[in-house]
C-alpha cells in the first residue's frame, strides 16, 4: 500500500486542455536510438507506461530539414512519412494511460546540417556550436525566413497531432533550441522587433505558440521548455531575465518547463551536482505564473519529490535519469516498494550513447534500450532453463547482476567472493572522491539479494579449479574482475614501458587499498575515463604535488560524453594540478619521468617522487583459464557450462559489467542460436527507384 505522505504525488494534474494521471513527468531525453532504431525507443517507451508515468517525452524531434545536427541521431519528422514511426511510440506511450509528448527542436545556431547539406539559419549570423566546432556559420533569419520558420512548426504541430501524442514542448533550454537562441543576447544581436529589448526577443516564442495554439491548441497541451540560467555571463539569458520572461509572458504555455542553460549544468554528474541541484534557479518562479511548472534535478527520493510540490517549487517532479534507471519508479512508489528503487547513480554513462551515436546503456538498468532488440523488461525474467544451479565466483557488479537475475529466473546461486565484503571494484571506487553515489550498484542488488531465499554468498572464498570441481555445480560463472596495470600498457605503450628497478610506481588499485603517495607524484593517464582525474584530486588532497600527464588533448577525455570534462579540468586547476596535455611517457627514473610530445616526439623530465600509473587493467582470468585446460573433468564433476563475463572477460565501464553479468542471466540454458545476431534491429527500406 502506498504511504500516505507520497499521495500528492498522484494527484492527476490538468495541462492545457489536457489531464495527466499524477505528478511523475518523463521529461525529454536521447537514447542513441533516434530515427535509427524506432521500435527500439517506443518499446522503450512503452516500459516507462507501464511503470506508471504520467507524462512521458520523446527525446528531442528535428523538426524541419533545414536544421538537423548530425552525426548525432535524434528523431525527426520532417515530412508526412515519419508520422508512422511516431505514432508506435506515442501508442506504446498511452498504453497504460499516460499522456504521450512530442519535443519539437529547431536547432538554429546548433544545426550543422551535415546531412542535407542546407544553409543554416539562426537569429543572427554566427558560428555554429556544435560539440564537434564544425567551420560552419549561419545565416540570420530573414522577416521572410521567420514566417516561413512559424509555418513550418505549425506543420510540425499537425503532423504531431496525427501521429497520436498529446502534448507538444518546443525546446529552448541547454542552447539546443531556437527559442533560447531568440531569448539570448548572445545568440540574438538583431536590431529588429525580434531583437534587442527582452519584450522583443520573446516575441518568436509568442508568435509560434499564438500559431500553434489556433491549429491545434484546443486538443493538444503546448509547453514551453526555457534555460534557468545560461551562465555565460551578461549577454547570457540570466535566471533574472528568465523571471521576468515568464512575469511578462506568464500564460504564454499551458506548462512552464524549466531546466539548467546548458546540458552540461542541466545533467551534470552526481560527481558534481547533488539532488535537486537546480532548486535556487526555479524557487519563486510559481509566484510569476498560474501555469505548472516541471523541473528536473536527478530525483530518486519520494520524499525530496513530496518536498519540491508541498513548498511550492514544482507542480511535476521531472525526471530523465531517474526514469531510465527505473522505469518503474512512480509504480514502486505507489505499491510501498520505495526500497526497491533502482536508483539512479548520476554517473551519466546514458548519455554516452547519445554522444557517440549508440544505443545508451544504464548502469542501474541494463534492460535499457534492449527492451526491443532483445525482449527484455525490467522488472521481468524470462522462465528458468533445464539446470537448477549456478556458482559465481565473484561478487562485483557483474556477479551481483548475474545472481539477481538468476535468482528472480528460479535458479539457486552460490557467490563465492574471496573478500569480506561484497561489491568487487564499486565498494571499493565508492570510497573515492565524488563517487560515493556509485555504490548504489551494490546497495541495490544486496538488499535485493537479502530477500532471496535462493541465494546464498560464502565469504573469504577464494576458489580454485580444484575445489570447484569438487563442488558439484551444474553451472559455474567466472565474474572474477580486473587488476589495473602497473607497465605501462595500454594506448601509447602496447608492451611495457623502461621503469627503473628504484622508482615508485603505483597503480590505481595500490590507492585504493590505502597507499597514497606524498611529495611529487606524477600521474600517467593513458585511460582517459575518470580514474586519472579522481586519483589526482585524491592526491592533492593527501598532501601531494601533482603533475597529471596524458596523451590527449583532454583530461580525462572521453569524460566529454559524459558532460564533467570541462568541470574536471576545472577542479583540477583549481586544486593546484599541473595539467599536461598531449604527451606521453616514455621512461621512468627512479626520480623523474621522461614525458615526449605525442606530435613531434621531443622529450623533456618531470621530477616524480613517485608515479600512479593509469593505464590499462588486466583480467582476472586464471581460475576460467584452468578450468578450459580442466574441461575433460567436467562431466565427472557435473558441471554443464563455464562462462566467464564482465571485467575478468574484458574489463570496461561498470556499465558494461552489469550488462554483461543480466545477459549471462538471460541466455543461461538458452537455445544455440548459432550465427544468427543476438537482438533485433531495422533496416532503412529501399527507395523503388
Amino acid at each position: 500500500m502506498r504511504d500516505p505522505r507520497y499521495d500528492i504525488l498522484f494527484e492527476p494534474m490538468q495541462v492545457g486542455p489536457v489531464r495527466a494521471k499524477n505528478r511523475f513527468y518523463q521529461v525529454p531525453h536521447c537514447n542513441g536510438g533516434g530515427y535509427r532504431d524506432p521500435s527500439a525507443a517506443a518499446a522503450m517507451r512503452g516500459i516507462k507506461a507501464e511503470g506508471g508515468w504520467g507524462v512521458i517525452f520523446t527525446e528531442q524531434c528535428e523538426m524541419h530539414h533545414t536544421s538537423e545536427i548530425t552525426p548525432f541521431i535524434e528523431l525527426r519528422l520532417w515530412e508526412d512519412k515519419d508520422i508512422p514511426q511516431l505514432r508506435k511510440m506515442s501508442e506504446k506511450m498511452k498504453e497504460h494511460g499516460a499522456l504521450a509528448g512530442i519535443q519539437l527542436a529547431y536547432s538554429g545556431i546548433n544545426g550543422p546540417n551535415l546531412y542535407t547539406k542546407e544553409v543554416p539559419l539562426a537569429p543572427s549570423a554566427l558560428p555554429i556550436r556544435t560539440f564537434t566546432n564544425d567551420p560552419i556559420q549561419a545565416r540570420a533569419l530573414s522577416k521572410s525566413d521567420i514566417k516561413d520558420l512559424r509555418r513550418w512548426f505549425v506543420n510540425a504541430a499537425k503532423r504531431s497531432k496525427d501521429a497520436g501524442f498529446d502534448l507538444i514542448c518546443l525546446y529552448g533550454a541547454h542552447g539546443f533550441g531556437i527559442f533560447q537562441h531568440f531569448l539570448s543576447r548572445a545568440t540574438n544581436q538583431r536590431s529588429d522587433e525580434y531583437g534587442g529589448s527582452l519584450e522583443n526577443r520573446s516575441r518568436f516564442a509568442r508568435e509560434v505558440i499564438a500559431d500553434m495554439r489556433d491549429a491545434v491548441g484546443d486538443t493538444m497541451a503546448l509547453t514551453l521548455r526555457v534555460s534557468l540560467d545560461e551562465t555565460i555571463g551578461e549577454l547570457g539569458f540570466s535566471n533574472a531575465e528568465v523571471r521576468d520572461f515568464v512575469e511578462m509572458n506568464k500564460d504564454l504555455p499551458d506548462l512552464w518547463d524549466l531546466a539548467q542553460g546548458t546540458w552540461e549544468d542541466c545533467s551534470g554528474p552526481s560527481r558534481f551536482k547533488e539532488e535537486a541541484a537546480q532548486h535556487d534557479l526555479v524557487k519563486g518562479i510559481h509566484e510569476l505564473t498560474d501555469k505548472p511548472i516541471v523541473g528536473v534535478g536527478r530525483f530518486t527520493s519520494p520524499d525530496v519529490m513530496v518536498k519540491q510540490i508541498k513548498s511550492g517549487v514544482l507542480d511535476f517532479i521531472g525526471c530523465a535519469r531517474p526514469s531510465i534507471a527505473d522505469p518503474f519508479l512512480p509504480k514502486k512508489v505507489e505499491e510501498g516498494r520505495i526500497e526497491d528503487i533502482r536508483e539512479c547513480i548520476g554517473c551519466n554513462i546514458c548519455i554516452t550513447g547519445d554522444m557517440t551515436m549508440s544505443i545508451s546503456r544504464c548502469t542501474q538498468n541494463p534492460t535499457f534500450m534492449e527492451e526491443w532488440r532483445k525482449g527484455w523488461h525490467p522488472e521481468k525474467m524470462n522462465a528458468k532453463g533445464d539446470s537448477d544451479n549456478v556458482l559465481i565466483v565473484g561478487s562485483g557488479p557483474a556477479g551481483l547482476e548475474a545472481a539477481w537475475a538468476l535468482s528472480r529466473r528460479g535458479y539457486d546461486v552460490a557467490i563465492a567472493e574471496a573478500k569480506t565484503e561484497i561489491g568487487g571494484r564499486v565498494t571499493r571506487e565508492r570510497q573515492l572522491p565524488g563517487l560515493s553515489a556509485w555504490g548504489r550498484v551494490v546497495d541495490y542488488r544486496e538488499y535485493q539479494l537479502q530477500q532471496r531465499p535462493n541465494v546464498d554468498i560464502y565469504f573469504d572464498s577464494e576458489l580454485d579449479a580444484d575445489s570447484i570441481l569438487e563442488f558439484g555445480f551444474e553451472n559455474v560463472a567466472i565474474a572474477t574482475g580486473a587488476s589495473w596495470r602497473s607497465d605501462g600498457v595500454s594506448r601509447q605503450h602496447v608492451v611495457p614501458m623502461p621503469i627503473s628497478e628504484t622508482a615508485k610506481v603505483y597503480t590505481p588499485d595500490d590507492l585504493m587499498d590505502g597507499t597514497v603517495p606524498e611529495g611529487n607524484v606524477v600521474v600517467y593517464d593513458d585511460d582517459h575515463y575518470y580514474m586519472g582525474g579522481v586519483l589526482a584530486e585524491l592526491l592533492v588532497k593527501n598532501g601531494a604535488k601533482v603533475t597529471l600527464i596524458t596523451p590527449s588533448a583532454f583530461v580525462s577525455d572521453w569524460t566529454n560524453n559524459t558532460l564533467e570534462q570541462g568541470t574536471i579540468h576545472a577542479r583540477l586547476a583549481e586544486l593546484g594540478v599541473e595539467i599536461v596535455l598531449n604527451r606521453g611517457v616514455t621512461e621512468i627514473g627512479s626520480d623523474h619521468v621522461v614525458s615526449d610530445c605525442i606530435y613531434t616526439g621531443r622529450t623533456q623530465k618531470f621530477a616524480a617522487e613517485a608515479v600512479v600509473m593509469v593505464a590499462s587493467r588486466s583480467g582476472n582470468d586464471a581460475i576460467y583459464n584452468d578450468l578450459i585446460a580442466r574441461e575433460a573433468d567436467w562431466v565427472d564433476a557435473g558441471i554443464k557450462s563455464v562462462k566467464i563475463f564482465g571485467d575478468a572477460e574484458a574489463p570496461g565501464p561498470i556499465a558494461w559489467s552489469t550488462y554483461a553479468g543480466h545477459r549471462y542471466a538471460r541466455e543461461l540454458d538458452g537455445a544455440d542460436i548459432g550465427d544468427d545476431l543476438p537482438f533485433r534491429r531495422e533496416i532503412t527500406e529501399l527507395a523503388t527507384d
